[in-house]
């Protein structure tokens, strides 16, 4: 079955749809993305997803001609043409084309927008069981970076880091910034629980502000779960009682080893079991 794509305000099968050449996003990697889940035909978050690209547009200078609503009728367009209620979904945009010869730069260009469904995988139940095994990232965020913080386009290092964790048989890299604070993992946020406090990197890190981030972090202050945003040395991390991970697709993912190191009694903490059980209850009240 050919899989249905929205590609610039049209639904059509994948392997139909074409982006020029010139793109800005194969030329450049200039473009910006979001992973967002369906749960029952229902996106959930998609405001928050929908801000944080537009947000990112226009931190990074990068015109884009599109707009929240424009972006949620694709989403539900592409859902609704595929058939899906449980579905990971990937929205991309880029600038357009990159100005030819004979064309001047503040000629508006069209941008690219694809949105693209299929079944969401989910990670293996034993995984949420157990605590997944993650690996410390050789290479370092920098706060200098203009594209830190920000979900782009320029994924290379984020994937190369994965293949080294998976070399060193881990499923996640966390990353440093380059004044050796705790950061984030390649494809998720990071919190740890120390003395009975939960604590992750402040966006300034840099990191990537995550939806679900955001939603753990809401979660915990309305249940009396201290919080704080603070930096993170190694130390703290290796000191940590409990270590989880949070993304659109992950959800809360406990970490119950670095490399060789066992995080707390090498199992699932209670702080982590509470907010999986807060946040599973959360995806319930707003998607059914």
């Amino acid at each position: 079955m050919n899989n249905l794509v929205y590609l610039n305000g049209k639904i059509l099968p994948a392997s139909e749809a074409r982006v020029s050449i010139f793109d800005a996003g194969f030329t450049h990697a200039a473009g910006l993305f979001e992973t967002l889940r369906a749960y029952n035909g229902r996106v959930m978050r998609f405001a928050d997803h929908a801000n944080r690209l537009l947000a990112s547009a226009k931190a990074l200078q990068t015109p884009m001609a599109v707009t929240a609503d424009l972006l949620d009728a694709g989403v539900r367009e592409v859902l609704q043409a595929n058939d899906l209620k449980e579905a990971r979904v990937r929205v991309t945009v880029t600038p357009g084309q990159v100005p030819r010869p004979g064309q001047t730069v503040d000629q508006p260009q069209q941008p690219t927008v694809v949105i693209t469904a299929e079944p969401v995988r989910m990670y293996p139940p034993e995984l949420y069981a157990q605590g997944m095994r993650v690996c410390v990232c050789p290479y370092k965020q920098n706060k200098l970076d203009p594209l830190a913080g920000h979900k782009t386009l320029a994924y290379l290092p984020r994937l190369l880091a994965m293949k080294e964790a998976a070399e060193k048989r881990c499923s996640e890299a966390l990353w440093f910034n380059t004044d050796n604070q705790l950061a984030e993992g390649s494809i998720c946020n990071v919190f740890t629980v120390q003395k009975g406090v939960l604590v992750t990197p402040p966006l300034d890190t840099p990191v990537l502000p995550g939806t679900v981030r955001q939603s753990v972090l809401c979660l915990a202050r309305a249940n009396a779960i201290p919080t704080e945003e603070r930096p993170i040395d190694i130390n703290g991390l290796l000191g940590a009682e409990e270590v989880f991970l949070t993304g659109t697709v992950l959800e809360v993912m406990p970490a119950t080893s670095i490399e060789r190191h066992e995080v707390g009694d090498g199992k699932p903490g209670v702080v982590t079991r509470r907010l999986r059980g807060l946040y599973a209850a959360l995806i319930r009240e707003e998607c059914g």
